[in-house]
């Protein structure tokens, strides 16, 4: 498993704003602002309508990653522990798996409107297809003689589902997260440019396309990276919280 020291990544980050600082003076274009004048813009912003904007985005993120745990991983469980369900679905899962989600956002639009609905749903149905099919795959791939061994306890399938299969699932729950977390702000930004006044996507565009104040674009660029490294964060701070066996050396 790939982790980072806090120390790396930030000697990271300082390397990135150097050569960003360096490539902006060079450049001396409007369009790429230096990292301190992006930092001005950004202090400023936050005293103004950014936080307002942060904060609608991240509900909408919010909501879709519960629903989506919510739905999609007792879904994935029960599948892992069915063969003659998984068989049926299986085909289902492998024809709408690979299709770009995002290609759906104008039919999203239609069904659910230009409100919240529609912006947590397709977020929803990214992770959805993500966590089911790594928690399907870990259940499936539990060892049977530890289930064997647990049933022989006295264990039924109500027991066996709490102390085997749903910790067995949390990593794959985790790691699932981890991995639609880039993709599911991306979403977001997309779908926050359609029929909408609230949300980092339309500040970003806003203040690019319209207002064409580039220091303040890039301050939502950066806001909406605080977001996406942040739920990152919660997820690998999760992970080491719940499943501290899988960082054990």
């Amino acid at each position: 498993m790939m982790t980072s020291r806090p120390r790396q990544v930030l000697l990271a980050l300082l390397i990135m704003l150097v050569t960003w600082q360096i490539l902006a003076m060079a450049a001396n274009l409007d369009i790429f602002p230096t990292p301190i004048v992006v930092a001005v813009a950004f202090v400023r912003a936050l005293g103004r309508d950014l936080p307002g904007h942060f904060l609608a985005s991240f509900w909408r993120v919010i909501a879709s990653t519960f629903l989506a745990i919510l739905v999609a991983a007792p879904l994935g469980l029960l599948l892992g522990q069915s063969q003659r369900l998984n068989r049926f679905f299986a085909p289902f899962i492998y024809l709408l798996y690979p299709i770009p989600k995002v290609v759906l956002l104008p039919v999203v639009l239609l069904f659910f409107g230009i409100g919240n609905g529609s912006k947590i749903f397709i977020i929803f149905i990214i992770l959805f297809f993500q966590i089911l099919v790594l928690v399907r795959d870990q259940a499936a791939g539990i060892r049977s003689e530890l289930v064997q061994s647990v049933h022989s306890l006295g264990a039924g399938r109500r027991a066996l589902f709490r102390y085997v299969y749903l910790p067995a699932s949390i990593p794959a729950i985790l790691t699932a997260l981890r991995q639609s977390v880039g993709t599911a702000v991306a979403v977001l930004y997309i779908a926050e440019l359609f029929a909408t006044k609230k949300g980092l996507g339309y500040y970003i565009y806003l203040n690019g396309s319209t207002l064409f104040d580039y220091p303040s674009m890039y301050a939502g660029i950066v806001a909406m990276s605080i977001l996406g490294f942040g739920l990152y964060f919660v997820v690998d701070w999760l992970e080491r919280k719940l499943c501290p066996w899988q960082f054990v050396r």
